[in-house]
């Protein structure tokens, strides 16, 4: 995958830096695998706005992706590499022997014809399913499941990937991309390789409007709200707010928000870096 520059016809084009969609085979979606998505608006059952600065924005049908890869004991060969207006990933749509076709989230270098598969006993190739306990040390994952059977929760975005570092009693140790090292029961399921279109995030839209086609209205900052609005407005001039907050008042940049009595503290071996 590369990103494509264009030519500063007009004011739009001169910073925009976005996919060429080079690694897409097909514009056409599998019928059977799309689903209605329906989209409030931001707005309530009598049609006023409770969330803001969501509204509007391309229509869109939703993409059923096999997260759980239960089919196992099944090859399946990559029919098409697509686009998914849902995620950020490119996903991958898989024929498997028996005539059934699933969606997956594509990994970074899977092509046309590739097989895949998903269970106890096979190679560790990229696309594959496995279970923890059979993956090798040091192997590039996504789309890790946090409990057996429910469907992989994490690393699923564009460019994102853990790491299996190794493994104690019935837990495997994985490195995630955040620089969390967790435990993970060696019974859940992993694919091999990460996660499709990684220069996303150095993609730039070049102008509002393509945020409009994504749903997202323009978003008022703090600052220059009033007092009565927010923590951060008021003040003669451009006052620059105060300490960071949200509306609600709660603190920003370093505030650490997680619970310390939640349950699952106790898988985290070590929390994630922070950012300087």
């Amino acid at each position: 995958m590369a990103l494509k520059r264009y030519k500063p016809t007009t004011a739009g084009q001169r910073y925009k830096l976005i996919s060429d969609y080079r690694d897409i085979t097909t514009s056409k979606p599998e019928k059977s695998l799309l689903a209605p998505h329906k989209r409030s608006g931001g707005r309530n059952n009598e049609g006023k706005m409770t969330m803001r600065y969501l509204g509007g924005g391309h229509k869109k049908r939703y993409r059923i992706i096999d997260f759980k890869r239960d089919k196992e004991g099944v090859n399946g060969v990559v029919k098409t590499i697509e686009y998914d207006p849902n995620r950020t990933s490119r996903i991958a749509l898989v024929n498997y022997e028996d005539g059934e076709k699933r969606y997956i989230i594509a990994p970074h270098g899977i092509e046309v014809g590739q097989e895949v598969n998903a269970g106890k006993g096979i190679l560790p190739e990229i696309g594959n399913a496995m279970y923890l306990s059979e993956i090798p040390y040091g192997t590039i994952i996504h789309n890790i499941e946090l409990r057996p059977g429910q469907g992989g929760k994490m690393a699923r975005s564009a460019g994102s990937y853990a790491q299996l570092i190794s493994r104690d009693n019935k837990y495997a140790v994985i490195k995630l991309p955040s620089g969390e090292t967790r435990l993970i029961l060696q019974t859940c399921k992993a694919t091999i390789g990460m996660v499709s279109n990684i220069d996303h995030s150095l993609e730039t839209s070049g102008k509002a409007g393509r945020s409009r086609w994504k749903g997202r209205r323009p978003r008022t900052r703090g600052v220059v709200m009033n007092p009565v609005d927010h923590p951060m407005g008021g003040g003669e001039g451009r006052a620059s707010g105060g300490h960071p907050r949200s509306r609600k008042g709660l603190p920003a940049k370093g505030y650490k928000t997680r619970n310390p009595k939640k349950d699952t503290n106790r898988y985290i071996i070590e929390r994630r870096k922070n950012k300087k």
